[in-house]
Formats: C-alpha cells, structure tokens, sequence
C-alpha cells in the first residue's frame, strides 16, 4: 500500500514499534522523568486521551519521517539508521538543549529525554528501511 512512494505498511509498522517503544521507556522511568521534568508525583500521565495524542503523533511522524528517508534517495537499513542519526541531531537534540537550557532543566532531563528521541527516530529509521 504506497502513497507518493511512501509504503503506509512501513509507516504502520514504524509509528507502533515506536509508540510501544516511549510506552515501555515512560514505564521504566515514569518516577525518574516526573521527578526531573517537575511533574507533581501522583500525576497521571497515560490516561486514554494522551495515549491517543501519543499513538496518532508517532504514526504522523513515521509518515514525515518515510517521506524524508524516500526523498533522500533510498529505502534500506542503513538509509534509515543514518536518517535517523541526522534529524536526532539537527533536530531533536538542539531543540531539547535550547529549549531545556530556556527553562532551566536538568541537564539529565536533557539526557533522558534526548535518548528517548533517538530510539524513537532509531526503531522509526529501521522500520522504514526495512519495511519500506
């Protein structure tokens, strides 16, 4: 099932590992993080509507993230995985540091997090290549 060369199977396949994947990490680390991100304890943070928000913005990522990978020459593991790297980097990265630094956050907020970004857009990157 393509779309503009963008296989919607891939991106399917991409935005569930990855969803599953920020699920399994907000699990391990749910006190950590809400500790470090200044949520009160106690605060619910996987009530339905958000998990809906969750899945719907993962799956709309990997469908940006196919075009990218596509557009820029070529579905494999490794277009994926290098993909991946780069828009981590340019993007996800910087904005954390900027927008961590603006608020005065934790540096380790700014690791815990910017880790969770790369193994989103890492599972994405090689579900894409593999997948198409």
């Amino acid at each position: 099932m393509m779309f503009d060369g963008i296989n919607l199977i891939g991106v399917a396949v991409a935005g569930l590992v990855s969803f599953c994947f920020s699920l399994a990490w907000h699990l391990v680390l749910g006190s950590r993080w809400q500790r470090l991100a200044g949520v009160a304890p106690g605060t619910p943070q996987r009530d339905p509507l958000t998990l809906v928000v969750s899945l719907v913005a993962h799956l709309l990522m990997a469908f940006i993230f196919a075009g990218v990978i596509y557009h820029a020459g070529g579905l494999s593991m490794k277009s994926g995985l290098i993909s991946a790297g780069m828009i981590w980097t340019g993007f996800f990265l910087t904005s954390l540091v900027v927008t961590h630094r603006h608020q005065r956050s934790s540096p380790l907020l700014t690791l815990v997090e910017s880790l969770h970004w790369l193994g989103v857009v890492g599972l994405q990157g090689l579900a894409i290549g593999i997948v198409g």
